[in-house]
């Protein structure tokens, strides 16, 4: 336990007290925003329907556009971007509040809703690219990188139990436009925090036609780009594309567990009488994944990521397969509260392995496509899981997530993960006073020759 103190400590050093705290509360409009605008948008029009629609073309917007956002963070630093993002989302969320209040046609609120969620600026995999690179800098050991791992995915973890009940409550004492607009309020000024934090300048962006030092210009960059990606060179080689894909697709799996859970929750819930408690039970899933996320940082070393990514795929699919066989509530809290500490670790170990198989460089990229893949997942099964639960029951949905499960073990088994990082970290060197140079050795220099005004030693 003290060691764990220890080494969340350091990790705080190395980002300061404020960068969770900006990242944190910048992170609550992205859970706010979906379930939010279906609220909002059933309340305003009547129309289910309508409202899967914009929930839809919102979550798409987010998974089209995340990753490019996260390649022009990479390419020209996370302040710039972060602050364009932040005002593009607020507004357009005020925009999806006032349409939604004003009776606007499903098609210009789905519009609305795509703005919102192309406009999403990231700040999760952001905040998990900046502490990364801090971590590096600093020279910190492979220990305090996983902390970082798994403080990130705990703060998502509470990040998305929180979001969704502030909505829950805002829209039972007042109104679900409510929770948009806090979520508008929140995205504009925490995330302006999270990039002007002084920590966004270890994310100053490499310019993609930039060239090495020395090279004669843009086509000398883009020629050597070309050939350290040819196969066989040592940059094609710095990179692990196979275990990159493999762990989009599993965190693709873990997206369409959260979606067919969310799917089935509400369904047996319905049927018992008892809708309100949905909320409840997703919460209490989450609050047990975080807690076994921040855990994790306690996990030594010698339990390397290909064996936690193993043991998290093999434990969800064993937790989950008691939800085909809960048909009350007192066994669903059981089963789904136990299943979220399968969560957290492979959210935190998928992260990680992105973070370890990718070139530093292109780490925002990467990020945001891992984080796409979850909204993807999730959307994409909740989906098609709805209509199974409608058709077949609870148990429907609930074999969705059984067989994402069973799935994403598979490919845990089937990929192979490098034992080490087959790249060193791109460093950026933390600013510090210039050594005093090398005293020179005395000369004798002649007199004539100080006072030739062409010489090497003129104005020496």
């Amino acid at each position: 336990m003290v060691g764990t103190v220890s080494t969340y400590r350091h990790v705080i050093a190395l980002t300061g007290p404020l960068l969770p705290l900006y990242s944190f509360l910048a992170r609550l409009p992205v859970a706010m925003s979906q379930f939010g605008s279906v609220l909002l948008v059933a309340e305003t029009s009547g129309s289910l329907a309508t409202a899967g629609i914009v929930g839809g073309t919102l979550s798409a917007g987010q998974v089209l556009c995340g990753p490019v956002l996260g390649r022009l963070a990479d390419r020209r630093g996370q302040r710039p971007v972060v602050l364009a993002a932040a005002a593009v989302n607020a507004v357009a969320t005020a925009a999806l509040v006032a349409g939604a209040l004003g009776g606007l046609p499903t098609a210009p609120l789905a519009a609305l809703g795509a703005v919102t969620g192309a406009s999403v600026p990231l700040i999760g995999p952001l905040a998990r690219t900046r502490s990364v690179a801090l971590a590096h800098r600093a020279g910190a050991g492979e220990g305090v990188v996983g902390a970082v791992h798994s403080l990130e995915g705990t703060l998502d973890e509470v990040s998305f139990v929180f979001g969704p009940a502030l909505v829950g409550l805002a829209a039972l004492v007042a109104h679900p436009a409510l929770a948009l607009g806090l979520a508008a309020a929140l995205v504009a000024v925490f995330g302006s925090a999270f990039a002007l934090h002084p920590t966004a300048a270890v994310t100053a962006g490499s310019p993609a036609g930039a060239a090495e030092p020395g090279a004669p210009g843009r086509a000398a960059g883009r020629a050597a780009r070309r050939r350290a990606a040819a196969p066989g060179s040592r940059g094609a080689r710095a990179a692990h594309p196979r275990v990159v894909y493999a762990v989009r697709g599993s965190l693709f799996l873990q997206g369409a567990m959260f979606g067919a859970c969310q799917a089935g929750i509400a369904a047996l819930t319905a049927r018992l009488g008892v809708p309100g408690q949905a909320g409840i039970v997703y919460a209490a899933m989450g609050v047990v994944s975080a807690a076994v996320g921040l855990a994790l940082g306690a996990l030594p070393a010698r339990f390397g990521l290909r064996l936690r990514w193993r043991v998290a795929t093999a434990a969800a699919l064993v937790l989950s397969a008691p939800l085909l066989l809960t048909h009350a509530l007192a066994p669903l809290y059981a089963v789904v509260t136990v299943l979220g500490a399968a969560y957290a670790p492979h959210l935190i170990t998928a992260f990680a392995l992105t973070e370890r198989a990718v070139a530093p460089a292109r780490l925002a990229e990467a990020m945001a496509f891992a984080a796409s893949s979850l909204v993807a997942g999730q959307a994409t099964a909740l989906a098609a899981s709805g209509r199974l639960a409608e058709a077949y029951g609870p148990t429907g949905a609930f074999a969705v997530a059984v067989g994402a499960a069973a799935s994403a073990l598979l490919l845990a088994l089937a990929t192979r993960v490098p034992a080490a990082r087959p790249h060193a970290p791109a460093l950026r060197p933390a600013a510090a006073p210039a050594p005093d140079p090398a005293p020179e050795p005395r000369v004798f220099i002649p007199k004539q020759q100080t006072a030739s005004p062409g010489s090497r030693y003129a104005g020496r």
